[in-house]
Parts: C-alpha cells; structure tokens; sequence
C-alpha cells in the first residue's frame, strides 16, 4: 500500500465525524420509517487489500451470518460501492412493523429490503457529500446475496481494485431483535478523492 492511500490520524478523525452526522440522518430517516428507535454504533474505518476484503466484512458482518444484501454503485466526485446487509431476522422484522401480513410474498419482501436499503444509502451517502461539498449519484438497488453466507457478497476474482476504503455502520433497533450493516467501499483512486475533501472540510471548520 502506498503512504497517500493512508489516512492520518486527522483525516480519520475528521472521516469519523463526517460519518457520524450522516449516518445519523440515514438512522432517523429509519426511525421515521419504522417507528421506532433506532441504534447506531460507532463507524469502523479500516483500509484493506482485494485478498482480505472478505475477511474484513466478515469480521464487521459476523462469519457465520446468513445473509441478505442490497448493493447499489455510487459515482461522482467520489465512487464505489455500498452495500446494506440484512440479518436473518431482518426482512420479517421489517415486514411486521410496517404492518405487512404473514403470507407476504417473496417478491414484496425483496421489494422492502430495497426500499429500506436505498432509504439508507440514500440518505448517508448524500449527507457525506453535503458535507464534503461533493456530488454524487447513485445506481438502482439490486439485491446481491439472500439467505447465503457472507463470502457470496464479493467475488474476489472480478476485483478491479488492489486496495479500498471499508466503512461499516450498524443499525439496530430499541424493540426488535433486528440488525443490518451499511458497508460502504471506495477504491483507490476515490480514497485520494475523499482525503482532498477532507483536507478541504478540515480547512473550512
């Protein structure tokens, strides 16, 4: 890894905060959704190699979780890709607070968890670029991996990249045993991208 692809300690500082108040829009954009309160946990931060992405999402995800994700491609002043993990719970959880029956249909629930998911991607990746004074724009939510464990999000062979920011938050909520994870990845060029505007967000404080 070269030393520009590195973020210093102020630049992380700065990434942490900048994430910080945008995950907090995505959490009560879910929160106005739902109803309910909801969790989030601190944004874990952590650059890694091509060969080592799966390890990385697995130890934020869980390694023997089954899954369900959405992804959706970002371009713009900063590029890559986000994704919104589901625990296994997750879609029948959702389903019954936003009053659906039980005999829900396959492709409804598929059809929340990308409503939910572009919710999410939507309003932290936007807040992101607000702060940033950045511009993006987003692909359709496509649905990646259901009920599979967490090695089907990411097929290492098709990697285009040696290198990429990984950013994970997770939401939970106060009155359900309910969890997903907005992991979002920017490869290398977008990593140089995202120090200037950091750079540049520290500058204007």
């Amino acid at each position: 890894m070269t030393a520009e692809l590195l973020l210093s300690e102020d630049q992380r500082d700065a990434l942490q905060e900048v994430t910080n108040i945008a995950m907090g829009q995505a959490g009560a954009r879910l929160a106005q959704i739902l109803d309910t309160f909801v969790h989030l946990s601190v944004p874990r931060i952590n650059i890694t190699g091509s060969a080592q992405i799966t390890q990385a999402i697995e130890h934020m995800v869980g390694s023997g979780a089954s899954i369900t994700a959405i992804r959706q491609s970002f371009g713009g002043t900063l590029h890559g890709e986000a994704m919104v993990v589901y625990d296994e719970l997750g879609c029948r959880n959702l389903a019954d607070l936003m009053g659906y029956e039980d005999d829900m249909g396959q492709a409804q629930e598929r059809e929340l968890l990308l409503d939910v998911g572009n919710v999410l991607v939507g309003a932290c990746l936007n807040g992101v670029a607000d702060l940033l004074n950045a511009t993006l724009s987003f692909s359709a939510p496509t649905l990646i991996a259901e009920n599979a464990g967490v090695d089907r999000l990411i097929n290492t062979q098709q990697l285009t990249w040696n290198y990429a920011l990984l950013v994970e938050v997770r939401f939970t909520l106060e009155i359900r045993d309910f969890t997903c994870h907005l992991l979002t990845l920017m490869p290398e060029e977008s990593i140089i991208q995202l120090k200037n505007a950091l750079d540049t967000f520290m500058d204007n404080l």
